[in-house]
């Protein structure tokens, strides 16, 4: 060990903004990192700081690398593979890795440091050398190991769609095909979990009981007590009934692309997580609309509060159903059809007529305590409609056209 390389290895190994640059080159210069979320921006920042307090230590002490660095280098090597990463992305990330280490080493060495610089030289070189070998082994194995065991692997690569762990569509598309299937598209996200016995769903079964001959590979995995399915879109309508007979409870999201996977199994389990006792109905799921409404009352909504509104509106956010928008508000504000067939000066059969129209176009009864308060919300938080004028004095209604 040297002083000067001990020296520079505390100020890089102290220095936060060192782990920074490295995983902000990787985001930017390999293509397969370039859209990282938060949750994978975090893993790639954790191997980073590993990996460079563990070359800075070999390269100060002239050491090498040991059986245990080694090890957790092939299980990087075997959850990229599981993950479908492409491996000449995990190698070329490393790559770039050590040449910001190198521009950082030699912002700070001595100029007359040149047998540091030789050494550090060699340990790169002998690094790499060893990271391609054992990484390239383990990716091998695994990928191999996977592609014996069919059913794991499209278990695995559901709970990689569902955590984010892809970096584009293209990447999704180029792991199920190397797998054999084409995921379902448009496709209906389904969060299952127990109902009031706590009797946890079989994501075999339920598989076989919602899958029918829409194109697209159906897939299942489990998590704790809960089932997540990915289907096609069709399944939403069948699965109220399926989840009904087994006593089961769920939140189907069918509205988000393949690139928001992640974000429609967010929704899907949070709204099991808070949705209320009364929100669940026999024969009844949740659905995009109960989750973004549910989301947005614990503040962290996965879209505008506009969008929402007009999500559990539906086509009553049409200016053609601008009477019966001013139904529905005229009877949340009074809660009774009467008083608002007395506000709107209609007869009170004709009020009854409208609100019959804004259950079936919205699919949402007012009178229903939980569905009333979803469509409360969203004439609250939707903007106004076309043409109309809510000066001093006017209504609460907010809504506006699609």
């Amino acid at each position: 060990m040297t002083n000067e390389r001990e020296r520079i290895r505390r100020e890089l190994v102290a220095d936060p903004r060192v782990v920074e640059a490295v995983v902000d080159a990787v985001h930017e210069r390999v293509p397969a990192y370039a859209d990282l979320d938060d949750g994978r921006r975090g893993e790639v920042r954790a191997i980073a700081a590993w990996a460079l307090e563990r070359f800075l230590h070999l390269w100060a002490v002239d050491g090498d690398i040991g059986p245990a660095d080694l090890r957790r280098f092939r299980g990087i090597a075997a959850a990229r593979a599981a993950d479908g990463r492409p491996l000449p992305a995990v190698l070329r990330a490393y790559r770039v890795a050590a040449a910001v280490l190198v521009d950082e080493i030699a912002a700070r060495a001595a100029p007359s440091s040149a047998a540091d610089a030789f050494a550090l030289t060699r340990q790169l070189l002998t690094t790499l050398d060893t990271l391609c070998e054992v990484m390239a082994g383990s990716y091998t194995a695994t990928s191999e190991r996977l592609a014996g065991d069919r059913a794991q692997a499209l278990r695995l690569l559901l709970d990689d769609l569902i955590a984010g762990r892809h970096a584009s569509v293209g990447a999704v598309t180029d792991r199920a095909a190397r797998l054999g299937v084409e995921l379902p598209y448009p496709y209906c996200l389904l969060a299952v979990g127990p109902g009031r016995d706590d009797r946890p769903a079989d994501p075999a079964e339920l598989l076989a009981a919602l899958t029918g001959p829409a194109a697209g590979t159906p897939l299942a995995t489990a998590q704790g007590p809960r089932t997540v399915l990915l289907l096609p879109a069709d399944a939403a309508g069948a699965a109220p009934a399926v989840l009904r007979e087994r006593g089961l409870r769920g939140c189907a999201i069918t509205g988000e692309g393949l690139d928001r996977i992640a974000v429609a199994h967010r929704l899907a389990t949070c709204a099991l997580t808070t949705a209320p006792e009364h929100a669940h109905r026999p024969g009844r799921i949740l659905t995009d609309a109960d989750a973004h409404v549910l989301a947005l009352l614990a503040g962290h909504p996965a879209t505008d509060a506009e969008h929402i509104g007009r999500l559990v509106l539906g086509p009553l956010a049409r200016p053609a159903q601008r009477h019966l928008l001013e139904a529905l508000t005229a009877y949340l504000d009074t809660g009774s059809a009467t008083a608002a067939a007395r506000g709107l000066r209609l007869h009170p059969q004709s009020l009854r007529y409208r609100l019959r129209r804004v259950r079936e176009l919205s699919g949402r009864d007012p009178r229903d305590p939980w569905q009333r308060l979803t469509l409360d919300i969203a004439r609250t938080v939707a903007g106004p409609p076309p043409g109309r004028d809510d000066g001093p004095g006017g209504g609460a209604f907010r809504v506006s056209s699609p």
